[in-house]
């Protein structure tokens, strides 16, 4: 029986890749339990495969003992696709299949920042608006609640 594929999710950090992967589930029961390819194995190794424009890159065979997992891969350019796919074996059983394409743009400084920036902004503006009004309405501009003085009209 092949093992895979892996439940795989990306999300891009700071010229980085965020990886979290869920082991495939197996069909092994004992005494009705579904058995988790852990029980089973009790520990496995898994590649992970980079794709850029370049081409693809195999990454260091890793272990794993755990069902569910992070890992970062790092060093990378941003502003720039990448795809990432998790390939998982034991050592009783090599046949895998490997799981779909998931694809993220590295994240640059500026990205991460922008929406600091724009909440800042927001808040700065509403703040200006706000007292602006109250200078209005203290100046007598809005809102006027007494008529003028026969004097001044």
């Amino acid at each position: 029986a092949s093992l895979g594929p892996p439940e795989v999710n990306i999300s891009s950090c700071l010229n980085c890749i965020n990886v979290t992967i869920k082991l495939p589930t197996s069909h092994f029961r004992k005494n009705e339990k579904l058995l988790s390819l852990i029980d089973i194995y009790e520990k496995l190794n898994y590649d992970i495969t980079l794709k850029t424009l370049d081409g693809e890159q195999k990454g260091p065979h890793e272990e794993t003992t755990e069902e569910i997992f992070n890992t970062v891969i790092e060093e990378l350019y941003p502003n720039r696709n990448y795809c990432v796919s998790v390939k998982v074996a034991a050592s009783l059983n090599k046949h895998s299949i490997p799981s779909a394409w998931k694809c993220v743009t590295a994240e640059t400084v500026a990205q991460q920042d922008y929406h600091t920036a724009a909440i800042a902004g927001a808040v700065c503006l509403s703040l200006m608006l706000a007292c602006a009004l109250k200078c209005a309405h203290a100046g007598g501009y809005i809102l006027q609640k007494k008529s003028l003085p026969h004097t001044l009209v």
